[in-house]
């Protein structure tokens, strides 16, 4: 068939059947059969293996692929015919990965733990998410089994899943060839429905390219820059589609890391999953990287896309969570057309399936898995619970939001205290600049009720460091002026919902769209004031340092992490260009360095919130989710008044604040 014929077939059947999936060559099944065929993902599982929390040493029924892999039994049982594919983000997150990364690496012949889950569960493929760079590329080379032509790579295989990983838009900068395969097809033995109503076995031919967050250059620039490049996801699609067309699969799956946005495209989005979904030749779409779920409320205003039934311009898509909670499903309706198969869009649907339907109800774990990870996991909690100090003060991202910054303020105080030491015999010139410290609560109930970092007064171990600053960054400083002070403050103030004093009835404080990641909290001798009555980007006001105004043009040193110096988040005037100081360490190992050095840390190594609301005399309550029965850290921290209005008897509360300032 020529090339306009097949689009104007496609064409004219999308009318009816709404999908027309990639060109396949004739066979002897006749048209008329059916088959239905699940694909399921996970995503986002960030080596949560086991449903335990390595912070407070307890199990954690509410997360963990060993409860995920409860739920792949049991659609596989509901779908005889089925692929199971991971969306990436796999093998960071957790103490036990950093273990198996930092402290015990694998030999070649041996296979990381969350690989090992996974391939217990028989995967059919998977992409590199962005946390798969933060170990180097010679780490992700090694356990991904996958020799790589750049600088650290292993040259020679090692042990890695026994499944294809696809990745079409990283290349090396030596020879310009992608680091993983960009696509492959996997055959299926399915059996359907012949149009005489028989079964029969039939061999399914799925395509499967990959795809990860462009930014990666940015985020992880000390372990990328001048070893990779990366493209956009588009032009990648378009770059690699025409050659897994040519193999003619039946269907194409699109594995992106990454979410919707459909913002105008370019290259290096970030989520460019709605813009993915109208490149023509990918027929379903599995979604990560946003911690969220599609289909879900979150997506219900996005243009083109059916929040309900999971399709996004046209193509079946699925986001299964993230830390082993849920299973992406996207049930497909195949039916045969014309010699290929069409995806059918009107009996076709997706939904994303938890591993608790409520508190206390969660699905058992597969006993499979634990015995896998078994040392591995013991040898973990031993090393975390290595001794470094002790603590007078008690460290909680409890109330971050509302002012509580203990957590926040010894993160601050060990960054600060590193550039201090480090700038000047660095940059002499940069002496005599003040230097400010800015953190984000990384833990603030995002991802549950126990998602929240809780520090006791008390010995520090190393699970201590851990807890307080959960991502393996590495830190950075920049170098930035007044005005860009007050625009990455205006950015983080974004966190909250622009409040009507006038208005009668609740309303929330914070707005979710807002990470609590991307709020920072600036500390070192700087004080200001957040209006949340104000719009978007005039919110901070008294903006001063050592007690005066900070003038436009004044010098400033801001310590963060690489993460945040290089674009992420999106905060004015941080591409990377101003970085005066990127650490060696990792921010989690200066932290603990610092925490050993202090032997003892009391109430005077930290400072104090640096911030305040401005007075709002609200008519209505200002309403926030909060943990239960905490209300002691707020009264302890000095925060305005904060009382409980209902226990939702799932580990979640319901606060409201007083901002009158009475």
């Amino acid at each position: 068939m020529s090339q306009p014929r097949r689009v104007l077939c496609c064409l004219l059947l999308a009318v009816s059947l709404g999908s027309c999936a990639s060109q396949a060559p004739r066979s002897a099944l006749a048209d008329g059969a059916t088959a239905r065929v699940a694909i399921l993902e996970t995503t986002d599982v960030h080596s949560n293996i086991l449903s335990y929390d390595y912070y407070k040493q307890k199990d954690d029924p509410s997360l963990g692929y060993e409860r995920v892999a409860t739920l792949i039994g049991q659609a596989r049982g509901e779908f005889p015919n089925s692929l199971l594919f991971d969306s990436g983000d796999t093998i960071q997150g957790t103490v036990l990965a950093d273990f198996q990364a930092k402290v015990q690496p694998l030999a070649c012949d041996e296979e990381l733990g969350i690989y090992q889950a996974f391939d217990a569960m028989g995967y059919d493929g998977g992409t590199a998410g962005n946390h798969e760079f933060n170990y180097g590329l010679g780490y992700l080379s090694q356990v991904s089994g996958t020799p790589m032509n750049v600088e650290g790579g292993t040259t020679h295989k090692c042990k890695g899943p026994n499944y294809p990983l696809v990745l079409s838009n990283v290349f090396s900068a030596r020879d310009g060839q992608p680091i993983f395969k960009p696509w492959t097809i996997v055959t299926k033995t399915i059996t359907v429905t012949a149009a005489d109503g028989r079964a029969q076995t039939v061999p399914l031919r799925v395509g499967i390219i990959g795809f990860t967050p462009p930014p990666i250059m940015a985020w992880d620039k000390q372990n990328l820059e001048g070893k990779v490049t990366v493209t956009g996801v588009v032009e990648a699609a378009r770059r690699y589609l025409p050659q897994l067309q040519a193999q003619h699969p039946d269907i194409v799956v699109g594995i992106l890391h990454g979410g919707l946005n459909p913002a105008p495209y370019t290259p290096d989005m970030e989520n460019g999953g709605w813009h993915l979904a109208g490149v023509d030749g990918i027929d379903v779409l599995l979604l990560g990287h946003s911690h969220a779920q599609f289909p879900g409320p979150r997506y219900k205003d996005l243009p083109d896309t059916d929040a309900t039934r999971g399709f996004v311009r046209g193509k079946p898509a699925v986001m299964g969570g993230f830390f082993g909670k849920d299973l992406g499903v996207i049930d497909l309706q195949l039916v045969r057309r014309d010699g290929r198969w069409m995806i059918d869009p009107t009996t076709s649907h997706s939904e994303v399936r938890p591993i608790c339907k409520a508190k206390g109800d969660c699905v058992p774990a597969d006993p499979a898995i634990a015995p896998l990870v078994a040392r591995a996991h013991a040898a973990a909690q031993a090393y975390v619970n290595t001794p470094i100090g002790t603590t007078q003060v008690r460290f909680t991202s409890y109330f971050t939001d509302q002012g509580n910054s203990s957590a926040l303020a010894v993160v601050n105080a060990a960054q600060r205290d590193y550039v201090l030491r480090e700038l000047p015999r660095l940059h002499p010139e940069l002496a005599e600049v003040p230097v400010l410290s800015a953190a984000a609560p990384f833990r603030s109930g995002f991802g549950g009720p126990d998602d929240y970092t809780d520090v006791p007064a008390g010995t520090l171990t190393l699970r201590s460091a851990a807890d307080l600053y959960f991502f393996p960054n590495t830190l950075a400083a920049v170098k930035v002026d007044g005005a860009g002070v007050k625009a990455w403050l205006e950015r983080s103030a974004e966190r909250y919902n622009r409040i009507d004093p006038g208005k009668a009835g609740a309303q929330a404080l914070i707005n979710p769209r807002h990470e609590s990641y991307n709020a920072d909290q600036l500390q070192g001798g700087i004080a200001y004031v957040v209006d949340v009555t104000k719009p978007v980007g005039a919110r901070i006001t008294s903006l001063t340092w050592q007690g005066k105004p900070i003038k436009p043009e004044q010098p400033f040193i801001v310590v963060t992490n690489n993460y945040r110096a290089s674009g992420g988040g999106n905060f004015p005037g941080l591409d990377g260009s101003n970085v005066v100081l990127a650490a060696p360490e990792g921010s989690r190992e200066i932290l603990a360095a610092w925490l050993k050095d202090k032997g003892t840390v009391t109430a005077a190594d930290i400072e104090p919130t640096s911030w305040r609301f401005a007075p709002v005399k609200a008519a209505g309550p200002l309403t926030f989710a909060c943990p239960p029965g905490k209300l002691d850290v707020a009264r302890a921290q000095k925060l305005p008044p904060i009382r409980e209005l209902q226990d939702n008897g799932d580990g979640t509360a319901q606060c409201a604040i007083d901002l009158s300032g009475k």
